[in-house]
């Protein structure tokens, strides 16, 4: 069947053919110009932060943050960037490096995990009924641990402690898989967890009675942390106030002395990349990875007095806040550009483009099978979705992987294919990879 056909005349074909090309040119030289641009960015960017990073004298760290500082808003180009430097700021806060000497106090972290100590003994005193039990269980678990001390470098005044160690207790989940009702109470389950935050918009709920059954050996409280030992493992989150949550499957519960121990602070070793390195080496499981309690409880993490934590706190709170004032601004930078392209087209051939709602348009289909970290990349290598997935524990979904990539699907699954090549990811299996239902598309 012939289909029919707008043809101009020779001369106007001619003239759309070389507007058309002196367009592509000028597309392909803008391309070059953004991909030279990108790469010298991405260089200076792994400079800057290596030089913080590998300081070694207050002066030094000092003046190269400076630089860091002053050049913030030209290192990072996409919102992914900040999410790299973010891990850096942890790692610095937990070693002790972001702290000032004048910040610093004749406290040490012995004098409070001596304190913790003896509050934990005049807690088990005190306590009664089940608390009893869990408090005695405490002690007797600390009499008979072994702690292995990393030999990375503390301030003089830290302490090395197991994550036992620094706690008034901590208790696993109920393993029986709870009957979920429509309406009651919040059941935490590992998927409510992400990014240090515990969301309550899209739980399951749970009947009074069964929370009742699941908290028999400790009724969850505001301040306490959930700590998830797998699917996904290391995510940790704050119980906040004024809410009534239950303790689900695959998930532990860490109670804090908090006028002692920071919750806060100990959320953000958790999210430290050495922590999560060290979560790592103590990880079981050939396919989804975890982690058992006992092995939770030896998990070992820097101490330092309580007023620097609670300083190292409000200076990471602080560096954060920046990160997201920028990740703002370089994702309206993204939607400005896109906007101007399009209204460039527009001008030049009458053709409106419209602009999706969405930000991001959804995948047709879908990977089953979980990506996995292959090969780390070194620093330098332009690996955006490897080093997203080294912050998360080497595992997450396609999906969630797109997700903080923070770009189109199509640019999304060039890069993957391109990591995948370098080995950077392992290579997902074939069978594993489904056509989306249309009216799931944009779940």
């Amino acid at each position: 069947m012939a289909l029919p056909a707008v043809l101009p005349p020779v001369k106007e074909q001619t003239r759309i053919v070389a507007k058309v090309d002196e367009l592509m040119a000028l597309c392909d030289k803008l391309e070059a110009q953004q991909q030279a641009r990108r790469k010298l960015q991405n260089a200076l960017r792994q400079f800057t932060l290596q030089a913080v990073a590998n300081s070694q004298s207050p002066h030094e760290l000092q003046t190269n943050w400076a630089r860091l500082a002053d050049n913030f808003g030209g290192l990072f180009h996409a919102p992914e960037d900040v999410a790299t430097f973010k891990g850096l700021v942890l790692d610095l806060a937990v070693s002790g490096e972001l702290l000032n000497v004048e910040h610093r106090h004749a406290a040490t972290g012995a004098n409070l995990l001596d304190a913790i100590a003896a509050k934990r003994i005049e807690w088990s005193r005190e306590s009664e009924g089940q608390e009893k039990k869990e408090s005695l269980a405490m002690l007797k678990k600390l009499r008979i641990q072994q702690v292995n001390i990393p030999e990375d470098r503390l301030p003089e005044h830290w302490a090395w402690a197991s994550l036992l160690e620094v706690s008034q207790v901590i208790i696993d989940c109920d393993h029986k898989t709870p009957a979920y009702s429509e309406s009651g109470i919040h059941l935490i389950r590992t998927t409510d967890i992400r990014n240090g935050e515990m969301r309550l918009d899209a739980t399951k709920k749970v009947s009074r009675e069964s929370y009742l059954a699941r908290s028999r050996r400790l009724t969850p409280q505001a301040g306490d942390i959930f700590f998830t030992r797998e699917a996904p493992m290391g995510e940790a989150a704050i119980v906040p106030n004024g809410h009534v949550v239950c303790l689900g499957q695959r998930l532990m519960l860490i109670r804090l002395f908090t006028e002692l121990f920071s919750n806060r602070f100990l959320i953000y070793v958790i999210q430290s990349p050495s922590f999560q390195k060290r979560l790592q080496a103590s990880a079981i499981g050939m396919t989804v990875k975890h982690i058992n309690v006992g092995d939770v409880e030896n998990l070992v993490l820097p101490v330092p007095p309580k007023a620097e934590q609670d300083r190292i706190v409000a200076i990471v709170d602080g560096l954060f806040r920046m990160c997201d004032h920028y990740a703002d601004q370089l994702s309206r930078k993204q939607r400005i550009a896109t906007n101007l392209a399009a209204s460039a087209v527009a001008s030049l051939t009458g053709i409106a483009i419209e602009q999706e709602e969405e930000p991001m348009k959804a995948p047709q289909t879908e990977l089953i099978a979980p990506l996995r970290l292959g090969t780390t990349p070194d620093i330098k290598a332009q690996a955006p979705l490897a080093t997203i997935l080294v912050r998360h524990r080497g595992e997450m979904s396609a999906k969630d992987l797109w997700q903080r990539y923070g770009g189109e699907i199509d640019a999304f699954y060039a890069q993957l294919k391109i990591e995948v090549a370098h080995g950077w990811i392992q290579e997902p299996a074939p069978a594993k990879v489904r056509e989306k239902p249309a009216d799931t598309v944009s779940a």
